[in-house]
Formats: C-alpha cells, structure tokens, sequence
C-alpha cells in the first residue's frame, strides 16, 4: 500500500521533501522576538512612557530573494491532481509572504503590511466581540492567580504533564521571547521565559495550551507522510490557537481574566490600522483601559513587535469558531493532524482515503472530558459575533 501511494504520487513527495527542506530556515518567532526587550521595558518605563522603545533582532540567517526563488521554482504542474496542486500552490504562496514578513523585521510599515497579508487584521466584528468581554466584571481573585513560580519550577511542572504524552521535546529558557512561553515547531522545544514568575493557573494554561495543542500538533504533523503538516498549511494560526485556547476551556482553565487579555490583544491589533505607535497602544491599554502597566507592556510588544505584528487577534477568532464546531458534534482529531487549518478539514480526510495522511498519532486529553465550569464563559463564547 505505502510502496503504491510512493509510485503514484512521487512527484508530490519530492516536491514536498523540497519544500520541507526550504522552509526550516522560516520559522518567524524566531526572527521576530527583540533581543533587548528586558533594557527597552526598562528605559520605556524610565521615561514615563514618553519614548517608543528600539528594538533589536537576529540576523536573518538566509537570503530572502534566493528563498522566494527556490519556492517559486518548484515545478507544481507534475503534481496531477488539481486539488492538491491548488492547496501547494496556496502553501508556497504562504511560505512566500512570511519570507516578506521576516526581511522586513524591524522596517517599521514594510513589516507591517506584510504582516497583513499573511495574517490579516481585525474587523469590526471582532473589535466588538472584544468590548463585549471586557464589559463584564472581574473574576474574584484567589490563590490560583498569584505569581509565586519560577522558570525552573515550570519547567518541571511542564516535564510531568508531558509524561500523559507518548513524546518527548526539548526545554530551554530565554530573555529574548515576548511570550511567557511558545513552541518552536522545528526544533520541538517548549521555550519559558527566564525571568517570568508564574502563578497555578498560568501553569496550567500554558501545560494545555503549549503542549496539549501546539506540542501535540507538532508530533502529529511530523509523523505523516506529507511534510506539509509539519510546516503548516495556509492561515493555520487561528486553528491552531483556536484550539489551544479551547484546550484551556475543556481543562477548566479557562477564565474571565485570559478571555479578556485576548480582547486587549484585538484591541491593540486594531491599534496598528488606526496608526496608533508604541507609546500610543500603551497609553489606549494603560490609561483608557485600566490595565495595569505589565500587561499593558506585555500586550503592547506583542503586536507592535517587528513594526506591526496582526497575529493576535486570531486567538479570539480561533476560539469561537473552535467553540462552535465542538458544540456541532464535529470530530476534534482531524484538527490534530498537523497545523492544519478548519476550512481544510475536506482536504485532510481526502488525503487520508488517498493515503497520503494519516489519522492523529496523538490526540489532546482535555478534549476527551469537558472539565469547564464556568457558565459566565459559556455565555460569552456563545454570544461572539
């Protein structure tokens, strides 16, 4: 069976192979997370919020116009099949824009419209989705949101949830991320901010979000036959933070609190399009909205990042479209498969009846049991435009 689907299809798979190569050297976090950010937090909050801070960032370790070219010079008529030609043809495209996107890091507008046309920007739809969570009232506080643990306390925590999995990953700590923690999907390393203090809840979070999704998408995607669900299929961010944010709900991690960071982050993407700076997205966040000044900071690095990262606004979107389809009955194992993408959901069993995918090899424990108990949320997340 496999020696067939090889001779059958082995145009696709070389041009696969081919793409896998190229597009190691493209993973955007990468590049796109500031190599000074803890000096630039300190001078910004020394000046009173008056100056924008100056990021630096890596080197770009590839030449942008020989990659665009490698891409492009993929011969995807071989591929005979008109559908998944179309979805190749749709990945390097992709590929192509986040090229765009990493060799104008730190190019102020250059980045950011590049920035646009790969992950778009929010609508008024979601501008308002976000106003109406940051109207309800704040949750009580308790022990669980208190910030008592460590880097290293994470880690081990994080190396005993990992153990409900059949897969190991690497651990490292860094200053260098804007996140307190992300998946490096190349290099199957969980990265931990070094100087970041987590509090129960957040361990939890991140243990379900990172590792129970972005982790366990990871390991999926890298054992199909086709290196495409390891690199990542077109627009798969707001399904794969889709999910990941819905892994917080299913484990009963899920709270007012993080609904409403993630309507910050809408507001703040919607910042950019509005010509909003640096120092104006943390004076809308900080002085209008009341946040306090971390997460106003933290908030504010994460979409202004580059010159203008849009990104964040697809974890609420993701979220409701994720809610929806499990309260439709749909299976959650298909989204598993890789970094894959809901609207290509047909595409995915297709190439499994093809035997060119394979079913999820992991799949997300949360999804099994929904542990949520928090009608507020439910209310919420059902009422999203």
């Amino acid at each position: 069976m496999i020696e067939d689907v090889v001779e059958t299809y082995s145009d696709l798979l070389e041009i696969d192979q081919n793409l896998d190569r190229l597009v190691k050297n493209i993973e955007l976090l990468n590049y796109l997370n500031p190599l000074n950010i803890e000096q630039e937090k300190k001078n910004f909050f020394a000046c009173k919020y008056r100056k924008n801070p100056i990021f630096k960032y890596r080197k770009i370790k590839f030449n942008p116009y020989k990659m665009q070219r490698l891409f492009f010079n993929q011969r995807l008529e071989r591929i005979k099949d008109d559908q998944i030609r179309k979805l190749y043809q749709d990945i390097i495209y992709e590929y192509s824009g986040l090229i765009q996107c990493i060799e104008t890091i730190g190019r102020g507008k250059s980045f950011y419209y590049n920035s646009l046309k790969v992950f778009g920007t929010p609508k008024e739809r979601d501008v308002e989705n976000a106003r109406f969570i940051l109207h309800f009232d704040d949750e009580l506080s308790s022990d669980n949101y208190i910030k008592k643990y460590s880097a290293n306390d994470a880690e081990a925590y994080f190396e005993q949830f990992a153990q409900r999995y059949a897969f190991d990953f690497n651990i490292k700590k860094s200053t260098h991320i804007s996140a307190s923690a992300m998946v490096l999907n190349a290099s199957e390393t969980l990265m931990l901010k070094k100087n970041y203090t987590f509090s129960d809840n957040e361990l939890k979070v991140l243990a379900n979000h990172e590792i129970g999704v972005h982790m366990v998408t990871t390991f999926n995607g890298k054992s199909q036959p086709l290196k495409i669900f390891s690199n990542g299929f077109v627009n798969n961010t707001e399904t794969q933070e889709g999910l990941a944010v819905f892994s917080e709900y299913m484990s009963g991690c899920l709270t007012l609190k993080r609904m409403k960071e993630l309507a910050y982050r809408v507001i703040a993407a919607d910042s950019l399009i509005k010509g909003y700076d640096f120092k104006g997205t943390f004076d809308l966040l900080y002085s209008q909205y009341k946040l306090d000044r971390e997460s106003a900071w933290q908030i504010t690095l994460r979409v202004h990042r580059g010159g203008g990262f849009t990104k964040d606004y697809l974890y609420l979107t993701g979220l409701k479209k994720i809610y929806d389809y499990y309260y439709s009955n749909e299976d959650m194992n298909i989204l598993l498969t890789g970094k894959v993408t809901l609207e290509n959901k047909e595409n995915i069993l297709r190439l499994q009846k093809l035997g060119l995918a394979n079913k999820s090899l992991h799949v997300t424990d949360s999804f099994l049991q929904n542990l949520n108990t928090n009608k507020k949320l439910d209310f919420i997340l059902r009422n999203l435009k």
